[in-house]
């Protein structure tokens, strides 16, 4: 299959790249390369060191055996994205370029509006250019279990049925984002569902959980990027490498919040999944892509597990929530429909996790020196500036 990747250059993009190709698939990757640099503005890195995009792109002919086709293009530059895909007429278009932090997006207007606009926009851009030049690909897009919050009742996977004076429908179940990252992803959701109804498109809208877990290779020119910083660093992904500086676990507020979890290999094998069983023509589907659902609580308590059967002594501090989101409630997601498809969960998360402090262990130096933001400073209740001209 002839599988176009958006992101290639991400935390996922750049697995996902190297999955696809083992599995036999002609992959081709685009990338404006601006992960790289929203972590170097947040004053960070990535734990594991990665190779510039030349090197990757070296390293992969020598491995999959074919040279890597890839663009250097930002999704908002509609021409030259279409010109892509008219080039390269995918049968699978994977959305991974998307700038994916909610507290990026709350620092102030200028970051909340850069992130709704390259994410809204570039979907859209996105959206048009398959329109035009590849009408039959399958889209896979990734979302967010974040668009639906945290309902008080189950969460059904994107729709439900509901009866309502005395009239019944499926409709899409209400979403509830808790950041502008979040609500810009549930106006993805809803310009994607949209599309296949005004144009047949097809399209799975992934759900996705809280990602974790290190994609270090023998070579590492192919590692993908691992960040812990408050922005861009997933809660387990920070856990970790603060358990391996000897920093306290900062669990945020009293740590009752629970989301649901999935490591990056299993990542891997959902979004295979996805792309490899594709909708039908004009067919809007969503996918909760989770795992196991834990409380922070319970996810440090992991991290401190792994670090004692490794000899580290793992603290645990209680930190002031920066989010604005609830504690204590109800949270249980479906997800069968991967599955339904064939998905089988990989190792435990507890040998993930002692595998994932090992793997950091090397690298314990660099981590150290950006210790400094894995601690929030981003809060979501912020006081009004006024500027000094209006006072």
């Amino acid at each position: 299959m002839r599988v176009f990747i958006a992101g290639a250059d991400g935390y996922l993009g750049w697995s996902l790249t190297q999955y696809l190709a083992g599995r036999g698939h002609t992959v081709v990757g685009a990338d404006a390369l601006l992960r790289r640099l929203w972590v170097s503005e947040m004053g960070s890195t990535s734990a594991v060191p990665i190779a510039s995009i030349d090197d990757r792109l070296a390293a992969f002919r020598e491995h999959c055996g074919y040279r890597l086709r890839f663009f250097t293009l930002d999704l908002r530059d509609h021409r030259a994205l279409c010109a892509a895909l008219a080039e390269f007429q995918p049968e699978a278009v994977v959305h991974l370029a998307e700038c994916p932090s909610a507290p990026y997006s709350m620092i102030d207007f200028k970051h909340a509006e850069f992130v709704q606009a390259n994410n809204v926009s570039g979907t859209l851009s996105l959206l048009f250019a398959m329109r035009d030049h590849c009408p039959e690909a399958h889209l896979v897009k990734l979302g967010t279990m974040g668009e639906y919050g945290t309902p008080n009742l189950d969460i059904p996977e994107g729709f439900f049925e509901v009866e309502y004076r005395g009239r019944r429908d499926r409709l899409p179940f209400p979403r509830q984002a808790g950041s502008w990252y979040h609500w810009s992803k549930v106006f993805d959701s809803h310009n994607v569902s949209y599309a296949c109804q005004l144009w047949g498109l097809r399209a799975t809208d992934i759900m996705q959980g809280v990602v974790y877990g290190l994609g270090t290779s023998t070579d590492v020119r192919l590692n993908t990027r691992l960040d812990f910083d408050q922005a861009f660093g997933t809660a387990l992904n920070r856990f970790c490498c603060q358990a391996v500086i000897g920093q306290p676990i900062t669990a945020y507020g009293d740590g009752t919040q629970r989301r649901g979890f999935l490591s990056l290999s299993d990542s891997m094998q959902c979004l295979g999944l996805a792309i490899e069983n594709p909708a039908e023509p004009g067919e809007y589907r969503v996918f909760n892509q989770l795992r196991e659902v834990l409380s922070v609580t319970e996810l440090a308590a992991v991290v401190r597990s792994a670090g004692d059967a490794l000899g580290l002594t793992v603290d645990i501090e209680q930190l002031d929530n920066p989010r604005l989101e609830a504690s204590s409630h109800h949270y249980r997601p479906d997800s069968e429909h991967l599955r339904d498809l064939g998905f089988r969960p990989s190792a435990p998360i507890e040998e993930e996790v002692r595998d994932m402090i090992r793997g950091l262990l090397p690298h314990r130096n660099r981590i150290h020196r950006y210790a400094d933001q894995l601690m929030p400073t981003v809060r979501w209740r912020q006081s009004p500036s006024v500027p000094e001209e209006t006072r």
